[in-house]
Order: structure tokens, then sequence, then C-alpha cells
């Protein structure tokens, strides 16, 4: 069997979004796949990089706001609210939707995943008081393979344009468990004999932040989620 390491890595998905007009890191690839094999450690903090690039670079062509300070995982939240990765006519479908939630879902694991290897063992990643093992040319693969699927995928569906984002009020109606979470946790907004739900204020007045929020709800009961699956006993079959 052929050693893959003796092939030299090219990233066919980024190629992809840079030929569509993601051109400006056309020198952050190059890097990636040069890094692959001769730096791994630089391998990682690429990654993380090149994705990064390509969700401000499809919010900014949307003209969706967001904060400079925004992590990575946030930025792709964001970002996957507006693109239309459904084709209309499966966007009513249910069990497309589910199933396409399910892999985006996976995509989100994917991307903490890049970020975890860059800040534990990038190049350039936040120093430590103890020594750390070096990973090897084959784990920057893989961590460059996922980089390179998201990056091409993201920016494929971003230039089509085949169908318009979801609007907005489809995004609200879309979330009933964070529009009520934010309903009980704030005091119902009475103008004289008018009873306004907190989440439906937040959402007409300040679109951008109700995002945000959402975004940071979604990202913490993923984590409560896994946790609890984390620290959920182990049934002992006998």
């Amino acid at each position: 069997m052929a050693d893959a390491s003796a092939t030299p890595f090219v990233m066919y998905g980024a190629r992809g979004a840079i030929a569509a007009g993601l051109s400006h890191v056309e020198q952050q690839v190059r890097s990636i796949e040069q890094a692959v094999d001769d730096n791994p450690g630089l391998a990682f903090d690429l990654a993380k990089t090149l994705v990064e690039s390509a969700c401000r670079t499809v919010l900014v062509e949307r003209g969706v706001e967001y904060e400079e300070s925004d992590d990575l995982p946030r930025l792709f939240k964001i970002a996957a609210m507006y693109l239309p990765f459904l084709p209309p006519s499966a966007s009513r479908e249910s069990q497309a939707r589910d199933s396409l939630n399910r892999t985006l879902s996976g995509l989100n694991t994917t991307i903490q995943g890049i970020c975890e290897l860059r800040n534990r063992f990038g190049f350039a990643s936040h120093g430590s008081g103890n020594p750390r093992p070096a990973l090897e040319s084959i784990q920057a693969r893989l961590a460059a393979q996922a980089a390179d699927t998201i990056v091409g995928f993201v920016y494929c569906v971003h230039r089509q344009d085949r169908t318009p984002a979801p609007s907005p009020r489809a995004l609200y109606d879309e979330n009933p468990i964070f529009n009520d979470y934010v309903d009980d946790t704030h005091e119902t907004i009475s103008i004289f004999e008018v009873n306004l739900r907190p989440s439906e204020v937040l959402f007409q007045v300040e679109p951008e932040s109700y995002r945000v929020y959402l975004a940071d709800f979604d990202s913490e009961t993923e984590t409560t989620e896994k946790e609890a699956t984390e620290n959920s006993p182990t049934e002992v079959v006998t």
C-alpha cells in the first residue's frame, strides 16, 4: 500500500473556492499544503485560520454583521444561519432539515476539534508550562482535510445563490426553545394594554443580537448535552 505521506497534499475543496472567488486565501492554502509534511504544528494553526477567513468572507459578502472578537465556532454558526443549504424543493421537508441539521452539528464538532488541535498542538499556540507531545503529518492531514471540506462546501453554497437565505421570520419561528428561554428569563413587555414577548421584541428590534445570543444558546446547550453524556453512568452488561 502506498504511503499517504509520500503523496503531496492538495486542498481540492479550498482550491475550488479560490476559483469561485475566494482568491485572497490562496497563500494560506499553499502554506497548509506545504506545512502538512514540513511543519505539522503550523498546519493546525493555518487550518483554523483558513476556515475563519472563509466564514468571515461569507458574512461580509452576505451583508451580515459580526464582532471582530467572535471565535471560529460562533462565526460558523452565524454563517450557517444565512446559507441556503437545502434546495427549494426540500426546504419544507422536516426530515431533510433534521438530517441536514445533524450533519451541520457534525461540522460544528469538527470545527471545535480543529480549534482544540490548534490550541494544544499548533506551532503558534498558547504557551504552556509543560512540554507537549508533537503530532505528526498524518494528524495534520486530518485537520487540513477537515478544513478543506468545510471551506469548499460552505463557500460553494454561498456562491451558488440557488435560493435566498432563510427569511428572518423563519429563523425566529424555527427556534421555539430559544424563544421560550428568552421569554422565561425576561419579564413580559407591556405597552398600554398590549403584552409583548421579550423574544419577539429582541428579534424585531435587534436582529443581529438575536442571532448572536441564539448562537451562544446553541453552543451552551451542545456543551451541556455533551457533558451529560460523558458523565452518565455506563451500563454494565453481565
